[in-house]
């Protein structure tokens, strides 16, 4: 994600093939001769590293939340509903993507000059919240510490470092920096997902919870506070463009926004519950081993590595030519089915075989981790359709908004799903037994609204086979 794109009021800007979906920031030249600036590879060298580096402090806690579930699982020392700490790592996922459109709009325009400082302190907030954690007696204090203030300085942090980095990588030249130098970020994120499930557990069995988060919250604070001083300062083609402040609301009246925003928000629902219970699954139903508990964390996270590249493939594939919808539907398919069979049929210790339990579970968190986790590299896709229906209509259009609205019911998904997530627990907990099949564990409430809102999100394929039927009906013989 990168600054909103700013348009002519009767028609949509061009957009570069290789940038399209990527909200983009308008480039006017640094000086008052208006010449074009130079690269600077020193300059783009610190904001790629401090941009890679961010991603530890932002994503670290919440991509690793797993492993803590299973801790607290086995370890219980807090008042509450134990159950409901299932709603921690949803939490702090959704209320980082929530905050991103206020994040974004706000440090786009008006408070540009104040990115840095507000990282700054979004990383103090985040570690601040970390170490607070530490000392919770009560499930309240940790969904109030590590689910909802850690996540607002998340997104502090996020938005302004994302913005600059699409600010200073989207060069005059027509060269695709802008797009490399976000995949590198992906990549960086989903690293941090593969290796911080260890380091989370051997910090956990060596020092304890309190211990533990007091160290990640000096872990936060360093990292984060080293990555925002490698982030350059905003360019001075910030401040000497005139930017509208208006947002063009137009794009409410295309059904493709809802569609495609109700399909994100229903497949976020789904796809936080194996992130969070995925661990605790292995240790208590299958009886796997601490590590192997954590290594099912890190196979669920590191496809995310290749998948956006992937799916983003798909969707700007000249030769295939798939459309959109179809390719939401074959990320939203595989993970659907990947859920209703391999961690569906992944057995108990009651029934069946440990070890082919293992290999399903492992089957499982390696094909939905890649590809529920390249779905949202499908929103290139719908920002070039609702480009192409605004070019249409010879309407304005500013992507970087929507596109943060689409992070907005990401978030939405993402909470919702938690919330859902402990009565479905609850209840099969309370209905169920442990047995051959995930289906007849615990679990198995959970399994099944898993795999059934991950389907939702081909929700725009079936729109589509809908509304060309009814074209078909309604057009003459």
């Amino acid at each position: 994600m990168a600054d909103t794109l700013e348009l002519e009021e009767t028609a949509s800007a061009p957009v570069q093939p290789c940038e399209r979906g990527l909200p983009s920031v308008s480039y006017a030249p640094d000086g008052p001769d208006s010449a074009p600036r130079t690269p600077i590879l020193g300059v783009h060298a610190r904001i790629l590293i401090g941009s890679a580096a961010s991603q530890l402090p932002i994503w670290g806690f919440s991509m690793s939340y797993g492993i803590f579930q299973d801790y607290y699982s086995n370890n219980w020392t807090l008042d509450g509903s134990r159950s409901a700490t299932g709603v921690i790592g949803t939490t702090s996922n959704g209320v980082t993507y929530i905050a991103m459109p206020f994040f974004f709009a706000l440090f786009s325009k008006r408070w540009a000059r104040h990115r840095l400082p507000a990282a700054a302190c979004g990383t103090i907030l985040a570690a601040a919240s970390f170490a607070l954690s530490s000392f919770s007696r009560d499930v309240w204090h940790l969904v109030l510490t590590k689910g909802v203030l850690a996540a607002i300085g998340s997104a502090l942090v996020y938005s302004p470092t994302t913005l600059s980095l699409g600010e200073w990588l989207n060069t005059p030249n027509g060269i695709c920096n802008r797009a490399v130098a976000f995949g590198l970020c992906l990549s960086a994120k989903n690293i941090v997902g593969t290796t911080c499930p260890f380091l989370c557990r051997a910090l956990l069995d060596g020092l304890g919870f309190g211990s533990t988060m007091r160290v990640w919250a000096a872990i936060t604070l360093a990292t984060g506070l080293l990555a925002v001083a490698l982030i350059p300062p905003p360019t001075s083609a910030l401040s000497t463009t005139r930017r509208s402040t208006k947002i063009p609301w137009t794009f409410l009246t295309h059904p493709t926004f809802y569609i495609n925003s109700t399909a994100t928000l229903l497949q976020s629902a789904g796809y936080g519950i194996p992130q969070t219970y995925l661990s605790e699954y292995g240790r208590d139903i299958v009886g796997v081993s601490s590590t192997y508990a954590t290594l099912l964390i890190t196979l669920f996270n590191f496809p995310g590595i290749l998948a956006s590249f992937f799916f983003g493939y798909l969707c700007d594939n000249k030769r295939l030519q798939l459309s959109m919808s179809t390719v939401t539907a074959l990320s939203a398919a595989t993970s659907s089915l990947a859920a209703f069979i391999f961690w569906g049929l992944a057995g108990g210790k009651g029934g069946g075989s440990g070890s082919g339990s293992l290999i399903l579970l492992v089957l499982f968190a390696i094909t939905f981790g890649f590809s529920a986790s390249g779905y949202s590299a499908t929103w290139a896709g719908t920002m070039n359709d609702m480009e192409r229906e605004a070019a249409t209509r010879n309407e304005a259009i500013d992507t970087g908004f929507v596109y943060g609205l689409m992070n907005g019911a990401r978030g939405l998904g993402y909470v919702g799903g938690g919330l859902v997530g402990v009565p479905l627990l609850d209840a099969g907990a309370s209905g169920s037994a442990i047995g051959k099949l995930g289906y007849s564990t615990t679990y198995g409430p959970l399994i099944l609204f898993t795999g059934s809102t991950l389907a939702c999100g081909g929700l725009s394929l079936l729109c589509r086979g809908i509304r060309s039927c009814r074209n078909c009906v309604a057009s003459p013989s």
